[in-house]
């Protein structure tokens, strides 16, 4: 009988577990793409599958009753898509959309809620993800009420980079200010600046980090606690 092997995943959740709940999993992990834009959830949308990201970024995004939007949270290969429903939720209360295209394991919700509440090891695994994005979203609040444009500019940035381990992006500057909450003019004259000073670049709707550093040294302190956080264990 042959040995068996750890799965194939980029995603940090999945390979984290022991091999022999990876083994569990595997049979119903289904390999799929993302578009930029893509809608994976709408408020209000029952919950059929969850993701464990593997290339790519997720975005949690309010919508306010007249239109306007902010991020509120982003998901990439450090965790999965669809927290609520593992906690006993069955329709979505966020809108979930596809921030930067890639891959994901989908899996079946009740799949995934039968390994989540009989499997302690996942369990624990999915638990320590779900403090780290409470964590996440606690700091994004704190970060959009106190902190200027242009450094929640600086921070998103890198920490989609941080997520994609790419310093090129696909992002526009008005998806970008989409994610921001923030009017489109005042993202543009924030990127030319960024430009100007030889901290990025943008052409055909791709931004990219020419200064990693220069860009960190604009942005505020919520960005230094993310990346300690994605480089926990």
């Amino acid at each position: 009988m042959p040995a068996a092997r750890r799965m194939n995943t980029r995603n940090r959740l999945l390979s984290a577990l022991p091999l022999r709940d990876q083994e569990q999993l595997w049979p119903d992990l289904h390999l799929v793409s993302w578009f930029i834009g893509q809608t994976l959830y709408e408020v209000g949308e029952p919950i059929e599958h969850v993701y464990f990201v593997e290339q790519g970024i997720a975005s949690i995004v309010t919508i306010m009753a007249n239109g306007s939007t902010s991020e509120v949270g982003m998901i990439g290969s450090e965790g999965l898509v669809g927290l609520a429903a593992l906690l006993g939720a069955r329709a979505s209360a966020q809108h979930i959309v596809v921030q930067i295209p890639g891959t994901a394991l989908r899996m079946n919700v009740a799949l995934c809620k039968a390994a989540f509440d009989q499997r302690p090891a996942f369990r624990a695994i999915v638990h320590r993800f779900i403090n780290s994005f409470l964590n996440l979203s606690a700091q994004t609040a704190a970060c959009n009420r106190l902190h200027s444009v242009e450094q929640r500019c600086s921070r998103w940035l890198l920490m989609c980079a941080d997520r994609t381990q790419s310093e090129t992006m696909p992002v526009t500057h008005e998806f970008l200010a989409s994610m921001l909450g923030a009017r489109r003019t005042g993202v543009t004259a924030i990127a030319r600046k960024f430009r100007r000073a030889g901290l990025i670049d943008y052409r055909h709707g791709r931004i990219t980090i020419i200064d990693h550093h220069g860009l960190a040294a604009l942005a505020c302190e919520c960005y230094a606690i993310d990346h300690a956080r994605l480089r926990e264990p």
